[in-house]
C-alpha cells in the first residue's frame, strides 16, 4: 500500500471504486489518424484490422469511491503493450486503453489523476440527462467538446460480464508515458449494434476527433449499472 497525499488528504493504493456506471460506445477509425494523433505517447495503435483502429468514448460517474463522487469523460485509443506489433482481432485481446482525453468535474479528483497515475485530467462543466436516452454534454472553458445519446442496449447475462476483468491502461503527462494496471468487474451490463449519437462542438478535443472520421455509426456501445474497480501505482514506461 502506498500512501499519496491530495489537497491535504491522504489517498492510499490501490484505489477502491465501489460503485459507478458507464455508458461506452467503440469505433472503428482510421487507424494513421490516431497514430498522429497519440505519436506524444511513444505508445503504438492496435491495428485490429488493415489500416483501421478503435477508439472508445465513455462516460463515467463515479457514486462510491476514494476519489469521491465526480463525473469523467475519456477519448481512449486502444494500443498495443510496449515493443508489441500484433494486429488483427486477436491483438485486441491483449491491448490496453490509451487516454488520451479525461475531462472531469471535481478538483480533488483532477489532482489526485494527474499526480498519481499522470492522467490527462482536466476541468469541465458536464450536463446528463436521464430518461430511456441517457445523454450528456461535456463543455471545457465554456466550448462544447462533445455530446453523446446512448439508445438502451440489451442485458447481458451476469455470468459473462460479472467476472474480474485486468485491463492495462496507459497515460502521459509532463514527457512521461506511464502504465496503470487495473482490475474490474461489470454488472447490469447492456449492449447493441451502433446505438448511439454522437456530436461534436468547436473546443480542440472535438477537432481532434473530428480528424479521425467523427461522429460516424458506433462499432457498438453498451451501458453498465455497476462497475467495480481496483488500481495500484503506474510504472513508467518511457
Amino acid at each position: 500500500m502506498t500512501e499519496h497525499t491530495i489537497a491535504g488528504s491522504v489517498v492510499r493504493t490501490p484505489v477502491q471504486i465501489r460503485k459507478a456506471d458507464q455508458h461506452m460506445a467503440m469505433f472503428s477509425v482510421d487507424a494513421d489518424a490516431a497514430q498522429r494523433m497519440i505519436d506524444y505517447s511513444g505508445l503504438r495503435v492496435c491495428r485490429y484490422r488493415p489500416g483501421r483502429a478503435v477508439v472508445v468514448l465513455m462516460l463515467m460517474r463515479y457514486i462510491d469511491g476514494d476519489l469521491g463522487q465526480y463525473l469523467e469523460y475519456g477519448t481512449n485509443v486502444m494500443v498495443n503493450p510496449p515493443g508489441s506489433s500484433a494486429s488483427g482481432l486477436r491483438a485486441l485481446q491483449s491491448a490496453g486503453a490509451f487516454i488520451h482525453h479525461l475531462p472531469v468535474d471535481q478538483p480533488f479528483t483532477l489532482e489526485a489523476g494527474r499526480s498519481i497515475w499522470g492522467y490527462p485530467k482536466v476541468m469541465a462543466d458536464f450536463t446528463v440527462r436521464d430518461g430511456r436516452q441517457f445523454g450528456f454534454d461535456v463543455s471545457i472553458e465554456g466550448q462544447l467538446a462533445l455530446g453523446m445519446e446512448f439508445k438502451p442496449g440489451v442485458p447481458t447475462p451476469a455470468a459473462f460480464t460479472s467476472k474480474p476483468q485486468v485491463h492495462p491502461t496507459y497515460s502521459h503527462l509532463d514527457g512521461v508515458t506511464r502504465e496503470t494496471a487495473g482490475e474490474m468487474r461489470l454488472f447490469g451490463v447492456r449492449y447493441r449494434p451502433g446505438g448511439v449519437r454522437l456530436w461534436l462542438g468547436d473546443h480542440p478535443y472535438a477537432k481532434e476527433l473530428a480528424a479521425l472520421g467523427l461522429p460516424k455509426r458506433a462499432l457498438i456501445s453498451s451501458s453498465v449499472q455497476n462497475v467495480q474497480m481496483t488500481f495500484g501505482d503506474a510504472k513508467e514506461i518511457r
